[in-house]
């Protein structure tokens, strides 16, 4: 299945289940590397071990949910086609455009680490203008060639893996449980209720270990054989990325004083010089290698806004002038650009634009994590629709436990959602007046997508 309609525009399909893997765990893998820590702060150790546990569940539970869909309606709009099939247009626009929000909004956040990550290694260089050539770089990696850039995905998806086994093995030695434990639940060394506000504060950063690994379903029309390969490398992909981030978690906490690395951005170089001291060689390659991990999200993730503006472009909830595919290397080269001209405004705007007294960069990462979870809830309700609207789909894979592995997911990202919303009011009033406006412009495009489906029928 090339496209939704015939006679619209269609992807190459070139994609192998090894770089379907590779694009899973490189979109996520950044989160491994800087984020999580801060869960620290407010849950301890223990507390947010508990918390990453549930998430890495709901996560867990979801993809294996989630791949069910993928592969019965291998769609470059991943989410929004299935939202659409099941609950109609309406459906189709709020699991779209949570989609793009989450996809659009990461990037420049992830861009400007890389930048920030440049300038303390050569300090004269600009953030910013690191971060804008970060753009160019894989903007044009992007449009020259899915082959291409699902190859240079996985092979900076795999350096980035050797470099966290490398980390939990340099600091193994050292590794002390008693460092990891101390304190552990909210400062204290012992579980009361007062340790549980913390655990719920800290979802969001459970929740960066494993952001954006639905973004494989924006492959599916690239994907040889989606129906095989897509289980194998969602599957895969996700079992990859919790033993990492459990691994990463636990080695980091024992290797010395766990609080000092609960506020920083770069919690493994520090954890590993507690061990092995600032001077050693596994420390700087540590630093150097840790920049794929940054890299190789960032590039992913490109990737999945880009498919996600082509296929509502395709479908009318976009201009259709973002569904053109470059006539030479067959990618949707206005989408690649339309995220990044995005991305790059939203760099340069950092420090100008401020909500609840926070940079831009800040708040959009809120804003990408709300995007995800209500496209999670939607996705979780399309597939119980379509199980009883649709009980004849063709499904290459069926959810295991169903309801009950679906319906975990649902549970799981409902709650997730309610914390984001007590703990981030401001941003969730942004997030809804956003998908508001989008509706706005939707109702007034019906006419279009009309003609559209029409001349495509």
């Amino acid at each position: 299945m090339n496209a939704n309609n015939a006679g619209a525009p269609a992807l190459k399909q070139a994609l192998s289940t090894f770089q379907l893997w590779g694009i899973a765990v490189g979109l996520v893998i950044s989160g491994e590397y800087f984020g999580w820590s801060y869960g620290w702060a407010s849950a301890g150790t223990l507390g947010f071990a508990v918390t990453a546990l549930f998430i890495a569940a709901m996560y867990t539970t979801f993809i294996f949910s989630f791949t069910e869909l993928t592969t019965s309606i291998p769609h470059a709009g991943g989410p929004f086609a299935y939202s659409k099939r099941a609950f109609g247009p309406v459906g189709g626009y709020i699991a779209g455009a949570a989609t793009l929000i989450e996809f659009v909004f990461a990037p420049p956040a992830i861009a400007l680490a890389i930048g920030a990550y440049m300038n303390v290694q050569f300090p004269a260089l600009d953030p910013k203008l690191v971060a804008l050539g970060a753009y160019l770089i894989f903007m044009t990696m992007n449009i020259i060639g899915v082959q291409v850039a699902a190859t240079l995905e996985l092979l900076l998806a795999i350096v980035a893996i050797f470099e966290l086994l490398v980390f939990m093995g340099v600091v193994a030695p050292g590794f002390s449980l008693a460092n990891f434990t101390k304190g552990g639940w909210a400062g204290q060394d012992s579980f009361s209720m007062a340790a549980i506000p913390g655990m719920f504060a800290a979802i969001p950063f459970a929740i960066w270990f494993f952001l954006a690994i639905e973004g494989v379903a924006m492959a599916a029309e690239e994907a040889k054989d989606p129906r095989r390969s897509i289980p194998i490398a969602y599957v895969s992909g996700i079992l990859t990325l919790v033993a990492l981030a459990l691994g990463v978690m636990l080695f980091a906490g024992g290797a010395g004083d766990w609080t000092k690395l609960s506020n920083i951005n770069d919690p493994l170089p520090q954890a590993m010089k507690m061990i092995v001291g600032g001077s050693s060689g596994w420390l700087h390659m540590l630093v150097w290698l840790g920049l794929f991990g940054l890299v190789a999200s960032f590039h992913g993730i490109i990737f999945g806004y880009s498919r996600q503006i082509f296929a509502l472009a395709r479908e009318g909830y976009l201009p259709h002038y973002f569904a053109k595919i470059h006539p030479r290397f067959q990618t949707p080269h206005r989408a690649v650009l339309a995220g990044g001209v995005v991305g790059i405004a939203a760099i340069y705007s950092d420090e100008l634009i401020k909500i609840g007294g926070q940079t831009l960069t800040a708040n959009i990462v809120t804003m990408s994590v709300f995007g995800a979870i209500t496209m999670y809830i939607v996705s979780m309700l399309a597939l119980f629709k379509l199980r009883r609207s649709e009980p004849q789909m063709v499904r290459p894979f069926s959810a295991p436990l169903y309801p009950y592995f679906p319906l975990f997911a649902l549970l799981g990202a409902l709650v997730c959602l309610g914390t984001m919303v007590y703990y981030n009011f401001v941003m969730a009033l942004v997030f809804g007046g956003l998908l508001l406006a989008g509706y706005a412009v939707f109702l007034t495009t019906a006419g279009r997508r009309a003609t559209l489906a029409a001349s495509q029928a």
